[in-house]
């Protein structure tokens, strides 16, 4: 499925904590722990585990192309012990979860799935067509390179406060950004328990398939000793996923502020399906 979730790293969670601190006076929208999520077997911090012999480094007579100028970013599942909105029902789900990790442009809404604060994987089920708003309340759309400013929340499920930007319900009780005066519904949108489909940490890319399709192999050499030899699979797509711009899937890292790797000017090699 392809989602619009995806905007530049610097753009991700940087713009989420930029606009927090403008726009909230409450509280940040997520808890800057310098651990995991409770509930989350192990850490959060990265697992790169081998899977038995390392690919071989592509050869002069190998049956793909090198592709240069590839920008390469990271993207994971939200881990919901991040935020701090309240719990609320969502469409798709049982239990109930923070409405920030629902619906803000840094969790599940943006990244496509998460870790619940039960341990488990949860996944957007259906996208809608109300796209993003910033935190001043206003529509912005990556059609445009977010022009009217960096996403901050969906189109919808949220109040606007006494100048029409957005607020959410705090878990420990007020606002996140002023009292509300008036709800904004969000139709279209819902959420499924379990992981995506198919995707593997430090094993799938997402990409733009007019430039890679689905289903390539790809070689990142700056990867080469992350345990499977540097080599990825290209399984998803997003919206903001566009050109030469790699994004490889990972596990959450050990903090919200930790951020994830960018690297620019790489070269990359290519092995197209066949068929």
């Amino acid at each position: 499925m392809e989602l619009d979730r995806r905007i530049p790293p610097q753009l991700r969670l940087g713009a989420w904590v930029c606009a927090a601190a403008v726009a909230m006076s409450a509280a940040p929208p997520f808890a800057a722990a310098s651990s995991g999520g409770a509930g989350l077997a192990g850490s959060l911090a990265p697992t790169r585990a081998s899977l038995g012999p390392v690919p071989p480094i592509p050869g002069a007579h190998a049956s793909g192309s090198w592709l240069g100028g590839a920008t390469i970013t990271e993207y994971w599942p939200a881990p919901e012990a991040w935020f701090t909105g309240r719990l609320v029902t969502a469409p798709g789900l049982t239990a109930r979860h923070r409405i920030d990790w629902l619906y803000s442009a840094a969790g599940v809404s943006m990244e496509g799935e998460g870790v619940g604060l039960d341990g488990r994987m949860y996944h957007i089920g259906a996208l809608g067509n109300g796209g993003w708003v910033t935190a001043a309340g206003r529509s912005t759309s990556a059609a445009d390179g977010w022009a009217a400013g960096p996403p901050y929340w969906r189109a919808g499920a949220f109040w606007r406060n006494r100048l029409g930007g957005v607020t959410f319900p705090l878990a420990a009780g007020g606002w996140s950004s002023g009292t509300a005066r008036s709800y904004v519904p969000l139709r279209g949108v819902s959420f499924a328990a379990g992981a995506a489909p198919a995707l593997r940490f430090y094993r799938s890319v997402a990409v733009d398939p007019h430039v890679i399709p689905v289903g390539s192999r790809v070689y990142i050499p700056a990867y080469r000793n992350d345990g499977y030899g540097g080599w990825f699979t290209a399984q998803d797509t997003g919206g903001a996923i566009t050109g030469r711009h790699i994004d490889v899937y990972r596990s959450p890292p050990a903090s919200p502020l930790a951020g994830g790797s960018k690297l620019t000017n790489q070269r990359i090699f290519v092995v197209k399906p066949r068929g």
